[in-house]
């Protein structure tokens, strides 16, 4: 089961012999290859153990505070993670006295990544290449007496490596190495503990007396500025004292109206039926794993955010999918805008601000870098951002190519697919339209804009007829290198350029303006063309004459590569079509023509239905999202679909499609059920452009009461008749 703060989180789980143990993990724990690890593993058993025997016992994950219960009979733990410290907090009370041993359990060893070791496994940037780095082991600080302190300090970095391989090494002064000397870890402490073997140069255990109240404290540190392993020590111990109070009472008081706040922001509970039970279910999990883990440094991983799960490795020899330890995670280190951005979408409109401020500071924190990039490598103005990017703003060496000669990513399937950045700038204009944040505006989305909407205008020629001609791109991963004119591009830049314009004058300059709108007008228009003979998306635009008109990937395009529908970027993310819009028809025509249905992981079908109003589509894919279950025993760690266990994108891109079906906003027009099912009731409360929440109850498809705060903006919302 899960549990977090935001930026500690820890999968627990006990075991048949009735021992507790806590997988450790940091949103920012990050080593010296770059890779998101684990802090540890802590194992409690107590002597006796009154969890060993299956009869009566219990456990339970209460997201209403965020902690995790475990009972059998009289006998209980509660172990949850401080909402406002860095602090884990296990609290055992048992009916008869028991001993309490906690120990450390680490796996990662001191070996060169050229020996291809079992921390390598998973790190898909490396290709068939080795970085020239040796990945060291967590170090256990000697001769503690009541406490356990381990860290992982990076005394090297593959950084250089990377800057170099990628002709980036002028840069190097500039911008100085992210992961060189950046430490993680954690201390174990407790009322009564000791070590096991005081000693010992590597005590791993802490024990307790017999007693019938036990208390484990840890606390968990990942920090980029520490000049030494002693001083990252003396800030952990710092940061022990403040978290390890000597009665949590008033933690807990505090950290439970954290999580009653945060579950008061914004809801959707859906009835009905069982699969309405189920859609709910998955709705508030999805939520809940995104509190639990998105208030660090970074944002989190869709390939398994701070929740995979491992073993010790078993043997010299290693199959990723079958035998790794607890680091390992498909798909490697990269962030992918393609499947990070699913996670963050729903989060505007259940008005949880503070996770997003990690997937804007991915991007506004490699800002000036990319400014930079732009002009070594392509002698002009704005910035673009790599599709899979290392979290400093390079894209991956796998793609980029080790030895490569060009700046041109080797890789088909990212060289040119850049659009991901416009998707995070929309993504910031929604929130600036919920809450008028003019600091956020001006500090952060209208810088990030401007490079943006400067680069595509700098960076290809206009044609003959005036208009910029986007080639060479792609349009996403499914068209390569032959393309011309991408709709997600196209449909991206005329989405938000006009929000953009739309911003109070005081928050842009007149240069701005004249520049934005000279790139909108420049723009070309979105491709059209009629199906192919199938009734399907054409191949390369050659559409029947006599088809239906729909819109195309492209203007130009060659084969599939993939299984998206980029044509389908004018619903969703880019809003361009949808309910209450024009030329809706034409829209559901292209959603109906889509060559590649998908309703899991990152396929949209279930969001681009609900925008166009397609009710039963959108329905189905709800219910397909929120119900593909992993082979764990936690359910909700969805399983892999194209990505890696649990697959955050599945919930996220559920949380998408309920809350479209729901409430969509144009503007400051709200349009209520758009997308409602007439056999599902609901109730819910989401956040609304200028400052506002919706809350309402809709009984078998029907809106029964509504509040709108402030009431001023009822005149504002539409309430749609229930679909057939």
């Amino acid at each position: 089961m899960p549990i977090g703060n935001g930026s500690f989180a820890a999968n627990v789980w006990t075991e048949q012999n009735g021992d507790i143990v806590l997988l450790l993990s940091s949103s920012d724990a990050l080593t010296e290859t770059g890779k998101l690890v684990k802090l540890g593993r802590v194992r409690i058993a107590a002597t006796p153990n009154p969890f060993a025997n299956p009869a009566g016992f219990h456990q339970a994950l209460h997201l209403e505070d965020g902690a995790i219960e475990i009972q059998s009979g009289a006998n209980k733990v509660r172990i949850w993670i401080d909402a406002n410290h860095p602090a884990l907090h296990v609290e055992m009370q048992t009916e008869h006295p028991t001993t309490l041993h906690a120990t450390l359990e680490t796996w990662r060893k001191d070996s060169p990544m050229s020996a291809d070791p079992a921390d390598s496994a998973g790190m898909f940037e490396l290709g068939s290449a080795k970085f020239p780095v040796d990945f060291k082991a967590d170090t256990i600080v000697p001769g503690e007496k009541n406490a356990i302190t381990w860290y992982h300090f990076n005394q090297s970095s593959i950084y250089p490596t990377v800057m170099e391989q990628e002709h980036l090494q002028t840069l190097l002064a500039k911008y100085p190495d992210p992961l060189l000397h950046r430490c993680f870890g954690a201390r174990i402490t407790g009322p009564g503990l000791h070590s096991a073997a005081p000693s010992s140069s590597e005590s791993r255990t802490l024990e307790s007396g017999a007693r019938t109240d036990s208390r484990l404290d840890i606390i968990a540190l990942a920090d980029k500025s520490v000049s030494s392993p002693d001083d990252f020590v003396k800030r952990l111990s710092a940061a022990a004292t403040t978290a390890n109070p000597a009665s949590l009472s008033s933690a807990w008081a505090a950290h439970v109206q954290w999580w009653h706040s945060f579950w008061d922001r914004s809801w959707i509970s859906v009835s009905g039926d069982a699969d309405a039970r189920k859609v709910t279910e998955g709705y508030a999990m999805q939520r809940y794993m995104m509190a639990a883990s998105s208030r660090g440094e970074l944002p989190v991983k869709f390939n398994g955010g701070l929740f995979t799960v491992g073993h010790d490795v078993t043997g010299p020899t290693r199959n990723p999918n079958a035998d790794h330890n607890p680091d390992y995670r498909a798909w490697g280190n990269s962030y992918w805008n393609q499947n990070i951005r699913l996670l963050y979408w729903p989060l505007v409109a259940t008005g949880d601000f503070d996770l997003l401020k990690p997937w804007f500071h991915l991007y506004l924190a490699a800002l000036p870098f990319e400014k930079d990039r732009a002009e070594l490598y392509y002698h002009h103005a704005g910035a673009s951002y790599p599709e899979t990017m290392l979290f400093w703003g390079v894209p991956n060496l796998n793609d980029f190519g080790w030895n490569n000669p060009t700046n041109d990513i080797e890789s088909h399937w990212q060289r040119y697919h850049i659009q991901g950045s416009l998707e995070v700038l929309a993504e910031m204009l929604d929130e600036y339209d919920v809450t008028g944040d003019t600091q956020f505006a001006k500090s952060s989305l209208v810088p990030f804009g401007d490079a943006l909407v400067t680069f595509y205008d700098l960076h290809w020629p206009r044609g003959a007829d005036g208009k910029i001609r986007m080639t060479p791109t792609q349009s996403l991963e499914t068209y390569q290198l032959t393309v011309v004119n991408p709709t997600p591009d196209i449909a991206g830049l005329r989405s938000v350029i006009p929000r953009l314009l739309a911003l109070p004058p005081g928050l842009i300059t007149a240069a701005q303006r004249s520049a934005w709108s000279r790139t909108l007008h420049d723009l070309p228009e979105l491709p059209m063309g009629t199906t192919a003979a199938n009734g399907k998306t054409p191949p390369n635009g050659q559409g029947d004459p006599s088809g239906t008109k729909i819109i195309l990937p492209a203007e130009t395009y060659g084969r599939t590569e993939n299984s998206e529908n980029p044509e389908l970027y004018v619903a969703f993310p880019y809003r361009l079509y949808g309910v209450g819009k024009p030329d809706l028809k034409l829209a559901v025509d292209t959603f109906n023509a889509r060559r590649f249905p998908q309703n899991t992981c990152w396929g949209q079908d279930g969001t681009q239905a609900a925008d166009l109003g397609l009710t039963a589509v959108a329905q189905k894919a709800a219910i397909a999202e929120f119900t593909d279950y992993g082979n764990q025993r936690f359910q909700w760690f969805w399983k892999a679909g194209h990505d890696y266990i649990p697959d955050l994108d599945n919930g996220g891109s559920g949380m998408i499609t309920l809350q479209e079906m729901l409430m969509q906003t144009d503007g400051k027009h709200i349009y209520l059920l758009p997308a409602w099912p007439k056999e599902w009731s609901a109730e819910f409360k989401l956040h609304a452009p200028m400052s506002t929440t919706v809350e309402g109850r809709v009984e078998n498809g029907k809106l029964v009461h509504m509040t709108v705060s402030p009431q001023s903006r009822a005149k504002d919302v539409t309430v749609l008749p229930a679909a057939n």
